[in-house]
This record gives structure tokens, C-alpha cells and sequence, in this order.
């Protein structure tokens, strides 16, 4: 069982820049795949960026390569979004996940794949 608890959100003008953090507990955290999503108002959930348990090998939408990285550190149980350039169009609540399956090759960019979810932190970008 991994509960998630996301900070970093918050009111940024476009351009600038916010670095998400996700806290887990649970001592299975190094083995699984993490992810970002985000949802705006009146939007679905969609996917944002993605790290495999090693964190080798990360997966981006298009809408943010080159401008979001994610990365993750296991002795911290933490994963982090780094947020550059940012966006009015990347206003939303943003989620962080984890599998449930351990040690997969791929991360997933499928919100039915991940198990566990945070309660999400709202990203609001101002023109």
C-alpha cells in the first residue's frame, strides 16, 4: 500500500517556473513505476510525464517535452516534476501515481495502469 502527497503547487505568471514534489510512504516505492496527470476544468484526466522505478527510462506528452522533466529519488521515497516555461494552457489540478505492479519495463502513460493516486495540487499559470 503507497500513499502519495503532492506539494509545490501554486499561482505562477506565464514563462516562470514550479518544481512539484510527490512524498510516498510505503517501503515498495522504489519498485514501482510514477507518474504526473493533470485535469483542467471541464477537461479529462490526461498524462503529463512518467518514471520507471530505476528512473532510466521517462515518458513526456508532447505537450510538455522539453519544458517539464521529472526525475525521482528512491532514498527519499520522492518524485518531482520540474515545470519550466510554463503555460496558461498548463493550468490544472495536477495528480501524482504510482503502480501497483513492481519493476516494469515500461512506466505507462495510461491512467488505468496506476494503482495509487494523490490527492492532486492545483498549477495555475496567469497570462
Amino acid at each position: 500500500q503507497l500513499q502519495l502527497v503532492e506539494s509545490g503547487g501554486g499561482l505562477v505568471q506565464a514563462g516562470g517556473s514550479l518544481r512539484l514534489s510527490c512524498a510516498a510512504s510505503g517501503r515498495t516505492f522504489g519498485s514501482v513505476a510514477a507518474g504526473w496527470f493533470r485535469q483542467a476544468p471541464g477537461k479529462e484526466r490526461e498524462f503529463v510525464a512518467a518514471i520507471i522505478w530505476s528512473g532510466n527510462s521517462v515518458d513526456y506528452a508532447d505537450s510538455v517535452k522539453g519544458r517539464f522533466t521529472i526525475s525521482r529519488d528512491n532514498d527519499k521515497n520522492t518524485v518531482y516534476l520540474q515545470m519550466d516555461s510554463l503555460k496558461p494552457e498548463d493550468t490544472a489540478v495536477y495528480y501524482c501515481a504510482a503502480r501497483g505492479k513492481a519493476y516494469t519495463a515500461l512506466a505507462g502513460t495510461s491512467a488505468d495502469l496506476y494503482t495509487y493516486w494523490g490527492q492532486g495540487t492545483q498549477v495555475t499559470v496567469s497570462p
